[in-house]
């Protein structure tokens, strides 16, 4: 149903400091969108990552699953900001607790 809106605007982008990558996204994460965070968040060698979904709106089991590789190919040097929608999305699907998932 159209709502007369503008379209969600999806963006991702990524900032090297060092061996720090940090990645910013905005907008909704979804089966179109998912595996662009993906990508910009692989695109740059780093050791450690910082994933800030703040901004972030919508987030499906796309997003989860791009965030679940980023956690297993990152393993104890994942941070990630998650806006209150990501927050409950993780709580429902059982991530809630993670290490990698910064407190509000």
């Amino acid at each position: 149903m159209d709502q007369g809106g503008a379209p969600p605007v999806f963006s991702a982008s990524a900032e090297i400091d060092g061996d720090h990558l940090h990645v910013v996204v905005t907008g909704e994460v979804d089966m179109a969108t998912a595996d662009t965070m993906l990508q910009t968040a692989l695109r740059e060698p780093a050791q450690r990552i910082t994933l800030d979904l703040r901004a972030v709106t919508f987030f499906d089991s796309a997003a989860i699953h791009a965030l679940v590789r980023l956690a297993q190919q990152f393993a104890g040097t994942l941070s990630v900001l998650p806006s209150r929608q990501v927050r409950r999305v993780l709580e429902i699907s059982g991530l809630g607790d993670q290490g990698w998932l910064e407190p509000a």
